[in-house]
């Protein structure tokens, strides 16, 4: 169902326990050293915590464990966006007092949980999602705004890690079926040209075990001129 073998197996190796199911029992986390970042760093909000359900948890672990391969890996997220993405891709710009839209509710398990997977040799990244009740739209089901959400800031994470300080340019998005609210879907990102400073991406939004298409969507991301301001080029765009 995905576009890669290596993580095919983990659709077919999900727990099986239906969707409401899982969100009404969470699991809680393993370690507990896994909820509590180094000290003196920002908080890394892509760790579990006692809000993931089992499926989360479960492809967390595979995930987690395919990165002992060397192929994919686990990227942080904190909630200052100059911290988000590690690497230079972000630096020079002036700190601010302003937090990540993913990241602005504080507690566990009502807004956006996900952790997301960098695949560099195949210019992939896979996000395992979790929508809170707080991102409710049609009752029961995330809003599709938090769909397009999650979508712009996987493809984005993407695009950063091939050509640095990018904005988003174009996103369309069809929507197949709605996001049950404690579901676990994976949003599947990757890069399927360059031209130039131009972008161009592509998503899926899939169920766990990959019966169930939720969204695609395709995406055109601008590599930002370091010769010019960022004000400068976002008024170009």
């Amino acid at each position: 169902p995905l576009r890669s073998a290596a993580v095919g197996p983990l659709l077919s190796g999900s727990s099986g326990r239906s969707r409401r199911d899982a969100a009404a029992h969470p699991v809680p986390p393993r370690s507990p050293q896994a909820l509590c970042s180094q000290p003196g760093r920002p908080k890394d909000y892509a760790l579990p915590n006692a809000s993931w359900s089992r499926d989360m948890l479960d492809l967390y672990d595979r995930f987690l464990a395919m990165t002992k391969e060397g192929l994919w890996k686990r990227i942080p997220s904190y909630n200052n966006v100059l911290d988000h993405i590690p690497g230079k891709a972000l630096r020079g710009l002036p700190s601010r007092d302003t937090r990540l839209f993913l990241r602005s509710i504080e507690a566990e398990g009502v807004g956006f949980e996900y952790v997301m997977f960098l695949n560099s040799s195949e210019k992939r990244v896979v996000c395992l999602f979790q929508p809170g009740s707080y991102l409710e739209g049609h009752p029961g089901f995330a809003h599709g705004g938090s769909i397009a959400t999650i979508i712009d800031s996987t493809i984005g994470s993407c695009a950063i890690f091939v050509a640095g300080r990018v904005m988003t340019a174009n996103l369309s998005i069809n929507y197949m079926s709605p996001v049950p609210l404690g579901s676990v879907v994976l949003v599947d990102s990757k890069v399927d040209k360059v031209e130039g400073r131009k972008v161009f991406l592509s998503c899926k939004v899939q169920s766990v075990d990959g019966g169930t298409l939720h969204a695609e969507a395709t995406a055109l991301f601008i590599q930002l001129d370091a010769t010019k301001s960022q004000k400068q080029q976002a008024s170009c765009q």
